[in-house]
This record gives C-alpha cells, sequence and structure tokens, in this order.
C-alpha cells in the first residue's frame, strides 16, 4: 500500500497503539508546490493527559522486561521500517523538500540506529567495590514517561504561550531515532511530538511500531504552537528532549523549572570549518557537508577553493525534488524561506551592506514553492549577521585565514557550540572535542542508582 500523502485522508495522533483524530487540524505543506498534503490534528490538553496516563501504564511492563526483550524489540522495529524504506523514503521528500538521493541516506542510516543501537547495547551493572561483607553497585534505571519535541520559537517571544514550532527540515527522522533508540532501550515509555510542518514520516514511524511494541510504550501527538509547553510544563514527564533553536531551549529551561523536570537539548548551531592549506580544491569541494555553516579557508587556498566551491554549486539542479536530476529542493516552510530571504534577512542583509556574492544572491518571487538558490557570500566581515547567526539555509559564507591561533578564537567566537570540523591532510595538526550518542548519551535516559548492599549487618 502506497503512503503517499493524501490531503483528503488527515494524519493521525497514535495513542495507546491507537489512531486519534482531533476536531481541530493544521494543514501540512509540500513546500515545493505550496499544495497541502495533508491535514495534521492539533492536541488537545485532555489527549495530552491520555496519552500520559496510557504511558504510565504501559510503563511498568516494559521497564521491567530483560533488556534483551527491548533490544529484541528495536530490532524487529528495524526489520519493520526497512521492509517499508521506500515509502518513509517518499514521506520525508514530499514534507521535506529533501530530494530522493538524501532522504533515502536519511532514512536508511534509522536502520542501523535501531538494530545496531538499540539491539546491541546496554548498560550493566558497575561494581564499584566488593569485600566479604559489604558491595557497592551503579545501575542505570527506567527514568518513567518521557517527552521529544521537535521545537523552535519565534524571535518576539513574550512567553511560552506565544511559542511557535517550526521544524528542523534537514533530518527530522534521523534526528528522531537518535532519542526513541536509547529512550526505549532504557526501559522508559516515550510520547514524540513533531512539527506540524514536517510529521507524517514521523506519525507514520510510530503507527508501524504499534506491530512490535506493546500499546501505550510509544506514542505521538502533533499540534500548534500550545502543546510544547503543555508537554514540558506537564508533570507527568519526568524527562524532556528537545531538538530547536537557543531560543527555544532558554523557553523550554523555564517551562521545565515548574516541576524540575529534566531536560536535554540539542539548540542551534553555526558550525564552523576550518580549511588548511594543504587541501586540493578540487577534490574538497564536493566533500563539504551540509551542517556546516562557516568556512574558514587558508589565504594559499582561498581563490582556488572559492572558486572550486562555486563551479561544483552550479552543477546542482534546484527544484522540486520529485522531478529528475533534482539536486537541492527548498527550503522547509515560509517562516525559514522569509528567514533565508526577505525582510531582515540573511540575503537581504549582506545585500543592504554590499557584501559580494560570488554565487546566488537573487529569489525569483514569481516562482512556486520555497526555493532559494544556492548561495556563496565572499569574505565578509566576522561582525556580520551571515556569520554570527545561524541561516538555517542553502547560504554560506567564506572568510580567509591566516594565522591558526587566531582562525581557532575566531570560529570559537560564537554563542552556538553544536559542531566544528577541520580539513587537511596533517593529522597531527588536527584535534576534537565533545561527544554525542554512544554510552553517555543512553545514559542521559535513565536514573543512576548507586546501592550498597551489606552482607553481614
Amino acid at each position: 500500500m502506497s503512503l503517499q500523502p493524501d490531503s483528503s485522508a488527515p494524519s493521525t495522533h497514535i495513542i495507546d497503539g491507537k489512531k486519534v483524530i482531533s476536531e481541530e487540524s493544521l494543514p501540512a505543506i509540500n513546500p515545493a508546490t505550496e499544495e497541502v498534503i495533508a491535514k495534521v490534528p492539533v492536541a488537545t490538553k485532555k489527549q495530552l493527559n491520555e496519552a500520559i496516563r496510557t504511558a504510565e501504564r504501559a510503563f511498568p511492563s516494559w521497564s521491567s522486561l530483560p533488556v534483551e526483550e527491548r533490544q529484541k524489540a528495536l530490532d524487529k522495529l528495524g526489520q519493520l521500517f526497512e521492509q517499508h524504506l521506500n515509502d518513509i523514503v517518499d514521506l520525508i521528500v514530499t514534507e521535506t523538500g529533501k530530494t530522493k538521493d538524501i532522504s533515502h541516506i536519511e532514512a536508511g542510516m534509522c536502520v542501523p540506529w535501531l538494530r545496531e543501537g538499540g539491539a546491541k547495547r546496554s548498560l550493566q551493572e558497575e561494581v564499584l567495590f566488593e569485600t566479604s561483607d559489604r558491595k557497592v553497585i551503579t545501575r542505570y534505571i527506567p527514568i518513567g514517561v518521557v517527552g521529544y519535541l521537535f521545537f523552535r520559537v519565534n524571535y518576539n517571544i513574550q512567553s511560552p504561550s506565544k511559542c511557535a514550532a517550526i521544524t528542523p527540515w534537514n533530518f527530522p527522522m534521523s534526528l528522531l531515532m537518535w532519542k526513541v533508540v536509547p529512550a526505549l532501550l532504557a526501559g522508559n515509555t516515550l510520547i514524540v511530538k513533531p512539527s506540524p510542518y514536517a510529521p507524517l514520516a514521523c506519525v507514520k514511524f510510530v503507527e508501524q511500531a504499534q506491530q512490535v511494541l506493546p500499546p501505550g510504550v510509544l506514542n505521538t501527538l502533533t499540534g500548534d504552537n500550545e502543546l510544547g509547553p503543555w508537554m514540558v510544563e506537564h508533570p507527568g514527564f519526568k524527562h524532556v528532549s528537545m531538538t530547536g533553536s537557543i531560543t527555544s531551549g532558554k523557553t523550554i529551561m523555564r517551562c521545565a523549572a515548574t516541576n524540575l523536570t529534566r531536560i536535554t537539548l540539542e539548540l542551534g548551531g553555526n558550525d564552523p570549518a576550518i580549511i588548511l592549506p594543504d587541501i586540493d580544491p578540487k577534490t574538497l569541494a564536493p566533500c563539504i557537508c551540509a551542517a556546516i555553516k562557516r568556512l574558514y579557508i587558508h589565504e594559499e587556498v582561498y581563490d582556488a577553493l572559492r572558486d572550486e566551491l562555486v563551479a561544483y554549486a552550479r552543477t546542482i539542479k534546484v527544484g522540486d525534488p520529485a522531478q529528475p536530476d533534482i539536486g537541492m529542493g527548498p527550503v522547509q516552510n515560509r517562516e525559514g524561506f522569509n528567514k533565508v530571504n526577505l525582510l531582515r534577512g540573511y540575503i537581504d542583509d549582506c545585500k543592504k551592506h554590499g557584501y559580494r556574492f560570488v554565487l546566488g544572491g537573487e529569489v525569483d518571487p514569481s516562482q512556486k514553492g520555497y526555493f532559494v538558490p544556492i548561495t556563496i557570500v565572499d569574505n565578509p566581515p566576522d561582525d556580520s549577521k551571515i556569520v554570527q547567526e545561524e541561516p538555517f539555509g542553502p547560504i554560506v559564507p567564506l572568510l580567509r585565514w591566516r594565522d591558526e591561533d587566531d582562525v581557532v578564537r575566531r570560529a570559537n567566537a560564537t554563542q552556538y557550540g553544536l559542531s566544528a570540523s577541520i580539513w587537511g591532510k596533517d593529522l597531527g595538526q588536527q584535534s576534537g572535542f565533545g561527544v554525542e550518542h554512544g554510552r553517555q548519551g543512553l545514559i542521559a535516559w535513565t536514573q543512576i542508582q548507586t546501592v550498597t548492599i551489606n552482607r553481614n549487618p
């Protein structure tokens, strides 16, 4: 059966293993055509309470299962996901505007996350101290009902009730798996809130998961700008993880303080890449990854790499990803499109200050869809908007550097700290920092408990 979205058939919540709708709904828009592809239900407080109650009911039996049983369930989920991979890819293409190739890469990454990251990982008890009289162990126990939000807010936020959700349009399914797998593996029950802008692949995954998981273990609610704060302020949640902007992260922290709810925040990034002088410009140009927001290029190779990047970008066709030979689709939603292009947007700001575009910079206002051409800005100042903020669109500044200590300082001069990279051949000159996922990521979804056992009281 095809999973192509149909605007006549509304999307649903999944609560207690069942499809649930709401009286109110919002349209999900195909960003390439601006057509309505589905109606997305707006959850009520009553439905949120119902979802939490069912997750609470499911928690004792799910958390008490041997970890090997939860691993088997995640492995079965991975097999099921793989069987429906092409259908999920079609949904990602239609609701996010990503090309089929990139959508396939994202969906394909979810399978090993489920089958390897979930089915072959666990947290064993650790013996800290042991004698004939006493044994001290640390163990990692489930927290309870937990939640995951895709969440962003507007710039004029006055209170939590004014939050507006704008989905991270780049990797909605892989971001989801990063949370679902460790949360379920640890023995928690989970409620997921995708954004109404791109909820369809997420809801379909949760719907399919009901074939494997007991009712209430994995639920999903879609909603408007009120649902996120309701979830974070609800005393039923023991832990909430959120992917979104720094501004939304501050809002989530304020909401979570109501009940001292534990939170994990994956916030915005303005990821710098430092390009060393020993690179080959022609070889490197096609390899620069999508997550990079600022390119610091050594002056010895600056002109050559800039020209190669422009030449390579010119070969990428921008358009509707449902059409053949398209290398890049639209920005995922109108708010993001305006942020990149219009009003106080980045292209507008670069023009206002006279920064040089070596590619792009002109948006066709007559074109249907949220299309922004690949845009490269040539060496703008460090204090410019395009360097200091997170564009979240196909626009990137190139910046010259000469001194190594100075470029590291410039790369670190930001409030964003998500990731960074160094590109070069001399491994002795490179270093790294920070961790994500793995054992420490799994621990974040547990309560650490240290137990002392007195053998001869």
